[in-house]
Formats: structure tokens, C-alpha cells, sequence
């Protein structure tokens, strides 16, 4: 029996949007602005067209229904709601009780007449919104409540987010990822629609009452999540195994922001066919290639899921065997878009973010993207600022070499040339140096090969060791 009160979006029904920002005190307008142009670019990725956005200074985003009385008359202009809370319980207030809501009430009348609002449409020329967005993370009682005021299905910043990663997910492992992202976020704000009656009489003998169908639904979630939990842990197991097998192999992980360019890296660093898309989180699943040219040691390159603010920790969490890529990879490149304005609070998401993976002794080389849309004074400017950084565009191929070769000198830094001799009668050890080794020369004579390499001393020992045997 399917779960009732399912919040994906359907683009088939949901076609126009109003986004609802809450400016705290400690956000600045300019804060605000960009997280509601990234919330546009989000619910755009979505398939839906924003018409108008309502915002609001407010001292917390705690209140019953996020915004004050007037706000919400207001947002409901937009979906032709009533702007009025509907009172699900009425309950006596006491004198104390009703003193308060004056209080409040007054609270969020001053409130108002302070606020800052962005309204692109005049009131008379307002589209129709059959759907509204918020850019904070709502409770269940506050969803539930500007829906009843709006009269029209309500989301929040991790609803879409949520159901962006869900469309995008092509491996299993994602999907499974995702899915358990999604039922943890639908458990607490699963709704009574049977009118909240028992279903079973009750346990031993018939006495007490059944569950009801809120909470076989939410014991339903409950039982699907641990299910999904031990599926992905033996994907999870094979996924161990398969990097057990490459710990002798140097590998980097590509990190960032959405859409900060990493798939185009990829794809410019291997000769690859990944997906490369302009929108919000593209590619979800990890892509591990060799870099080429091929190197010698050979160089594994890997493309992680995009970050972004506000990302859901049950998101993080789910993704943790994704991000695992990240925790064991021999260098991180930080990928940001130089050409956002606000490239340098998402690079700081970024590194928020491998914390909370405990990825942050990996060392790092940071990849100042998208050079190209920059003027010669801003390259400068950029690489004052960020003196170890690498300007790049993937577009210019001078730019991937040079990344190729700044990455294949960092590595080698920690390695030694050495001379080895290998006999013609040691199996399979002048097959290994060339695969695993860089070989600077070599030179025959009738007994066997002698090599000059440039390699890790661990590398090196175990060669060495074999050649012993």
C-alpha cells in the first residue's frame, strides 16, 4: 500500500512558483539576495517558472507561520489563498495566554513596517503561483500552516533539494542514498487523511486501541528505511572492496560547489563521456577515470556530488559512501566558479561540508574555474588574493595541461629516482615498472633491463621485494 502525503513536485500539475524569503538578523541583504537567485536556479532546475518572490525581515523563523499577518496576506495574493490560519483545534486561551499574542501580535507589527520586500510584479499584474517555496526548512506545523493560509502545496529549501537529488540519481546506490534522504524528510510531515480512526483492535486479547493510519504509514517509513539502509550497506561493502583494490593507486577527487565546473574538469582531465549540464547538481554519482594522457604511475581522477548551502544533513549523511571518495583520495582539487559573485561563501560550504566527513587533512590545491568570464584585472586581482590557487579555464586546453602538469609535479615531489636492475628471469616485474612506475630510461644487455625510475620509496620497496623472491 503506497504512502499517503507524498511531497514530490509534479511539474504536470505545478507549473508557476512565489519564493518566500526570511532575512534574520544576522543576514545581510546581500546574503539573502543570493540565496533567493540560488533557490530561483534550484526550483528552475525543477521544471517550474518563479513569477514573484515575497521576503521579510524577521527577528526568527520559529513563528507559527514564518511570516507576520501582513506578509501573508500578501503571499496569498499571489495563490488566491485566504492569508488567514485555519484553527485545526479551538482551544480557551487563558488571560495570560491572550496577553501574550497582543504582545506578538505587536511584535510583528513593527516588524513590518521595517521590512524589506522584493516584489518583481506590480499587485494588479501578479501571475497566478500554484505553488510556494521557502528558503528555510520548515516544521510540520508551519508547512501545514501556510498551506492552510496560501491554499496552495508549500515546500521548503530541502523538499526541492530533495527532489532534485531524486530525479538525478542514475546509480543504484544513489537512488537508494536519495530515497532514504527523502522518507526521513516525509516521516515528520505525513499528515491523518482517514480522519485519524484505529485500524485493528488494539493488542492481547482485543483491549486498547490500534495503531492508527498515521502511524502504520509512519511505522511503514520506519520499516523501509532500515531496509534500505541494509541494501545500501552491501553496495556500500562492494564499494570498500573495489577501493581496497585501488589504495595503491594515486588518486584525486574533484570537490565543490553545484555546478562549479567539476564534470567539465572531468571530462577535459580524462577524454571521458560524462554528463556536463548547466544546472544544479548534475552528476550525483561518483565517476572515478584515469587522467589522460595516462601517467605513469597512473593518476585516478574521481567526480563527487556538488555541495551547496543549506544541504540537508540527512542528504550529507546519506551520501557519506559517495563522499568517502573524498575521505581517502591522495589530493582534493577545490573546484569554484570564479565568475559567481559569491564563489568564496561557497567555497566555504565546501569545506564545511568534507568537516563534516572528516576530510579535512586531505590536502588541497584550489581551481579557480571559469577564467574565461573574467577580465584580465580580475585574473589579476584573483591571484593576489589566492596566490596558491590555479587559474583555469576547462575550455582552453593550455589551462588542462598546465593542471596536469602542476598535479603530476605534486606527487612527484615525494618520489626518488633510482636505478633497478631487472633479469630477464624475473616474471612479471618488468611489466609492473612500466605500469605502475615512471620510467626515465631504460637500457638492455644480455642478462636483462636497467631502469631509472621515478617513484614512491613504498613503491620502490615492494618492487624490490619482489625481485628478492
Amino acid at each position: 500500500m503506497p504512502i499517503n502525503n507524498d511531497t514530490r513536485l509534479s511539474p504536470d500539475t505545478i507549473k508557476s512558483a512565489v519564493l518566500v524569503g526570511i532575512q534574520l538578523p544576522h543576514v545581510t541583504a546581500l546574503d539573502l539576495e543570493s540565496s533567493l537567485q540560488e533557490l530561483t536556479r534550484l526550483v528552475t532546475t525543477l521544471g517550474y517558472n518563479v513569477v514573484g518572490r515575497v521576503s521579510q525581515k524577521r527577528s526568527t523563523d520559529r513563528s507559527l507561520s514564518v511570516l507576520g499577518e501582513g506578509k501573508l496576506a500578501e503571499l496569498a495574493a499571489w495563490t488566491g489563498g485566504s492569508g488567514k490560519i485555519a484553527r485545526f483545534v479551538e482551544r480557551k486561551k487563558s488571560k495570560a495566554a491572550l496577553k501574550w499574542d497582543e504582545d506578538k501580535k505587536a511584535v510583528e507589527l513593527q516588524e513590518e513596517d521595517n521590512e524589506e520586500t522584493t516584489c518583481n510584479v506590480a499587485i494588479e499584474d501578479k501571475k497566478s503561483a500554484q505553488i510556494v517555496v521557502v528558503d528555510t526548512e520548515l516544521s510540520p506545523s508551519q508547512l501545514r500552516n501556510l498551506e492552510s493560509a496560501t491554499g496552495v502545496t508549500v515546500f521548503d529549501r530541502t523538499g526541492v533539494i530533495i527532489e532534485i537529488f531524486s530525479r538525478h540519481a542514475r546509480t543504484k546506490a544513489a537512488r537508494l542514498q536519495v530515497e532514504i534522504a527523502r522518507l526521513t524528510y516525509v516521516a515528520p510531515r505525513l499528515r491523518e487523511t482517514g480522519g485519524g480512526e484505529d485500524r485493528g483492535g488494539g493488542g492481547v486479547g482485543g483491549k486498547g486501541s490500534g495503531e492508527t493510519s498515521l502511524e502504520l504509514d509512519k511505522r511503514k517509513i520506519r520499516d523501509r528505511i532500515k531496509e534500505l539502509k541494509t541494501e545500501l550497506n552491501s553496495i556500500g561493502n562492494e564499494h570498500l572492496q573495489r577501493r581496497t583494490r585501488r589504495e595503491q593507486e594515486i588518486s584525486v577527487a574533484l570537490v565543490g560547489y553545484t555546478n562549479a565546473g567539476k564534470s567539465s574538469l572531468m571530462k577535459a582531465m580524462t577524454g571521458s563521456e560524462v554528463l556536463v549540464a548547466d544546472k544544479l547538481f548534475a552528476t550525483l554519482d561518483t565517476t572515478i577515470r584515469p587522467i589522460y594522457p595516462e601517467t605513469r604511475p597512473k593518476i585516478l581522477l574521481s567526480d563527487t556530488v556538488g555541495f551547496i548551502k543549506k544541504l540537508p544533513h540527512d542528504l550529507v549523511a546519506s551520501f557519506k559512501s559517495t563522499l568517502d571518495e573524498a575521505l581517502h583520495a591522495s589530493l582534493l582539487l577545490f573546484v569554484v566558479d570564479v565568475s559567481d559573485p559569491s564563489f568564496r561563501s561557497q567555497l566555504e560550504v565546501t569545506q564545511n561540508v568534507l568537516s563534516e566527513v572528516g576530510a579535512t587533512e586531505v590536502p588541497r590545491l584550489l581551481i579557480l574555474n571559469k577564467q574565461d568570464n573574467l577580465t584580465t584585472e580580475q585574473s589579476i586581482e584573483l591571484q593576489k588574493e589566492f596566490p596558491q590557487g590555479q587559474l583555469i579555464s576547462t575550455r582552453r586546453p593550455e589551462d588542462i595541461e598546465k593542471l596536469r602538469g602542476k598535479i603530476l609535479s605534486y606527487f612527484e615531489s615525494d618520489m626518488r629516482d633510482e636505478e633497478l636492475f631487472v633479469p630477464y628471469t624475473a616474471k612479471g616485474i618488468i611489466g609492473e615498472i612500466r605500469t605502475k612506475v615512471r620510467v626515465l630510461s631504460e637500457s638492455y644487455d644480455e642478462k636483462g633491463v636497467t631502469f631509472k625510475v621515478r617513484a614512491a620509496s613504498d613503491r620502490l620497496d615492494q618492487i624490490k621485494n619482489k625481485m628478492l623472491k
